[in-house]
């Protein structure tokens, strides 16, 4: 923000000395038509548009530490008037002390102090009204990126909000299989505890990434699957079928993980037998697309709800990340239940 205001100093800087030496040009022309030798005349208008332009720089200066409000824009007209005053008083002085003797001048320059005076006010109103909008321009910027960075703030502390509560939520889950197994299925549950730690190690590790490769993800799901097979036995298939192509594209990372679980959970409820859960994904006009698939009992999902944490936090955390509400979708066919992603792939 500071370089921002340097450089705008600079380009009003610049603006006042190229303004400067256009009227400094104008004005010797002028005074040049009004019978006064070349001499005189450039004299008059580098004095006369000096005292001018230092008047404006010293405005400028006041103007980045003072930004008066609304209220007190009547300040602004009286040091208008103020500084048009002295100004014109220095020049009006400087040019009788050099041409003291010169009688036709000095006549030349009484007379003509009243339009110097308005031509002086003028610009100086000039220069209090470009100050002031660029003052305004600035201010309104500063309050843009403002917003932006909060905003910015607040949408990166909810990714970490959801992020932070989709471990605890399975971890839960994966310590309560391992409670269940200690008494009847020791070895197993020792497995499960492996295979916890080396899931929690590789997310932690991952876990300050916004996105990771779709592969490194596969391998994430692959020990929470490992985790999922001990849970529920001989009961959980899982059949993965992803192109070679999808294994450079970028997914968030653990967006996976909530979908099949979610697709686990409501796929083994209300039943006994075996159930598979289908993983596929390809890519598709520059978007990598993921269908996971899962028996579905529609009356039985009616009886028991879930706690609502997984497809939300997934749709939520898309929206976040690409601003778009259309890249989680769900259907229904018969006895399958079918959750797809859509995440769309930077060139």
């Amino acid at each position: 923000m500071k370089i921002a205001t340097t450089y705008s100093f600079k380009r009003i800087t610049l603006g006042y000395f190229l303004w400067w030496i256009f009227w400094t040009l104008v004005q010797t022309f002028v005074l040049h038509r009004l019978n006064l030798s070349w001499s005189i005349s450039i004299t008059d208008a580098l004095i006369f548009n000096g005292v001018i332009g230092l008047s404006a720089c010293a405005a400028s200066c006041l103007y980045r530490y003072y930004k008066p409000d609304r209220s007190n824009r009547i300040y602004l007209v009286v040091f208008a008037l103020f500084i048009t005053v002295v100004l014109c008083n220095v020049f009006k002085w400087l040019l009788q002390y050099i041409y003291v003797s010169n009688a036709d001048y000095l006549n030349f320059l009484e007379a003509s102090m009243p339009v110097r005076f308005v031509f002086a006010l003028m610009m100086m109103s000039f220069v209090n009204i470009l100050n002031l909008t660029a003052n305004s321009m600035q201010e309104q910027t500063n309050q843009e990126q403002r917003e932006t960075e909060t905003k910015q703030l607040a949408k990166e502390a909810e990714l970490i909000k959801l992020r932070q509560q989709l471990q605890p939520h399975f971890l839960f889950n994966s310590l309560n299989s391992i409670s269940a197994l200690a008494g009847s299925k020791p070895e197993e549950a020792r497995k499960m505890i492996y295979q916890l730690s080396d899931f929690l190690r590789g997310t932690l590790k991952k876990d300050e990434q916004e996105t990771i490769f779709f592969k490194e993800e596969l391998q994430h799901l692959s020990l929470y699957l490992d985790i999922e097979k001990v849970r529920f036995g001989h009961r959980l298939n899982i059949d993965l079928n992803c192109d070679e192509n999808t294994e450079q594209a970028k997914i968030p990372h653990l967006l996976l993980q909530p979908i099949v679980e979610n697709a686990i959970k409501f796929g083994l409820y209300g039943t006994i037998d075996e159930i598979t859960v289908s993983i596929k994904a390809h890519v598709e006009n520059s978007n990598l697309i993921v269908e996971v698939k899962n028996p579905f009992d529609e009356q039985t999902q009616n009886a028991k709800k879930g706690t609502g944490f997984g497809l939300t936090s997934v749709q939520r955390r898309l929206f976040l990340l690409y601003s778009r509400n259309d890249l989680l979708t769900t259907e229904k066919q018969e006895t399958i239940f079918i959750t797809r992603l859509k995440i769309p792939q930077t060139v």
